[in-house]
């Protein structure tokens, strides 16, 4: 087999799996409150495109400033850790703890805390997608090797010398790689945080449709924004994955 037919080998899937659904519910006739047929999908949608669409690109908003603040905060932390012993030793356990901890038991208490919904969101989305960049980035600090360590020493590099011009780039796939599982991650933090939000009462993004949806079992409607979210989700990880191979070719190119 040609390699052109494995790289349409997923849609070719997905839409053997769409004609499988769409045939199921009509030959059981399934009721469309329960299991909506892709066709009622997509009449769902195009009766509010630009409602959902709109909806989504507030949910972007929010997933793109959680990443970049994921992506500054988690990298500073990881440098922060690998020049000071005394760094590592108190900030460690608190990254832990941020990671363990449920961000739908915090949530409310966030958007209570920051006020401003916005900002509370993106906290909350922050908190889910720090990590992977953290703990990535701290372990690609560490990965440079003992003997080019020692080589910067002996030639008197100096700490400062040695982190830019040896760890930051060793580290550079690791943090990379760690981006990309943070973007997914940021995605899943916005719609975690508007689904609390939205049952506060904040109406804004396209988690608040699937709840407005459920209420009025639309379900039609809320499987039309949960495919948004997932269609959103593989651009997000494909464009990160991109830009990561991207970076490391210029890089081994310069």
């Amino acid at each position: 087999m040609t390699d052109r037919f494995y790289r349409l080998a997923p849609m070719l899937f997905g839409l053997l799996a769409l004609v499988a659904w769409e045939g199921g519910v009509r030959l059981f006739d399934v009721p469309v409150y329960l299991i909506p047929g892709p066709l009622a999908v997509v009449e769902a949608f195009l009766k509010d495109p630009l409602g959902l669409l709109a909806s989504l690109a507030s949910t972007l908003l929010v997933t793109f400033a959680a990443l970049i603040a994921s992506a500054v905060l988690g990298a500073a932390m990881a440098v922060a850790m690998s020049t000071s012993r005394l760094a590592q030793a108190a900030i460690q356990p608190w990254a832990v703890v941020m990671q363990v901890t449920p961000i739908v038991a915090i949530a409310p208490l966030i958007i209570v805390w920051v006020g401003d919904p916005f900002a509370s969101l993106v906290v909350c989305a922050v908190i889910v997608a720090f990590f992977p960049v953290f703990a990535n980035t701290a372990t690609g600090l560490a990965s440079a090797p003992a003997e080019l360590t020692d080589l910067f020493r002996l030639y008197g590099g100096g700490r400062w010398r040695t982190l830019t011009l040896l760890r930051l780039p060793a580290a550079l796939p690791y943090f990379l790689s760690g981006l990309q599982v943070s973007g997914g991650l940021a995605l899943v933090g916005a719609v975690v945080a508007e689904f609390v939000a939205g049952s506060g009462g904040f109406a804004s993004g396209l988690a608040y449709r699937i709840l407005e949806a459920g209420y009025r079992l639309e379900i039609a409607r809320m499987f039309a924004a949960l495919v948004l979210l997932s269609i959103a989700g593989i651009a997000i990880n494909s464009g990160l994955g991109s830009f990561g191979g991207l970076m490391l070719r210029n890089r081994g190119g310069g």
